[in-house]
């Protein structure tokens, strides 16, 4: 019984744990997720921190930003107003603070 759960568990940890690597596109056809900047962190679907490193993003709301399209995992564009975003930001200053403030919205990220 062990055995099959950890079967079952493997993939499930692998997916959760890989890096989000992002990429800013130009033009709003082009994203995956339209993302707005919110200006209070109580205001936001997730905390954010960008890493400098690949190896560092770990959870969710630790981006890795990459230059090129290729490298990423979603393409994200940033939107001027609230109303246009499919998920809402707040960039922290801390690794530590970075992770889901709304789950529900999840599944924009899931790789």
């Amino acid at each position: 019984m062990k055995t099959f759960l950890f079967i079952i568990a493997l993939p499930l940890f692998f997916t959760v744990a890989k890096a989000q690597k992002i990429y800013k596109v130009n033009y709003e056809s082009q994203a995956d997720v339209k993302v707005y900047i919110v200006k209070y962190e109580s205001q936001a679907d997730l905390n954010v921190y960008y890493v400098k490193y690949e190896s560092q993003a770990t959870k969710p709301g630790l981006w890795y930003p990459v230059k090129y399209e290729s490298q990423a995992d979603k393409n994200v564009y940033f939107v001027k107003y609230e109303s246009q975003a499919d998920l809402k930001i707040y960039v922290v200053n801390y690794e530590s603070q970075a992770g889901w403030r709304n789950t529900s919205k999840r599944y924009l990220l899931d790789f």
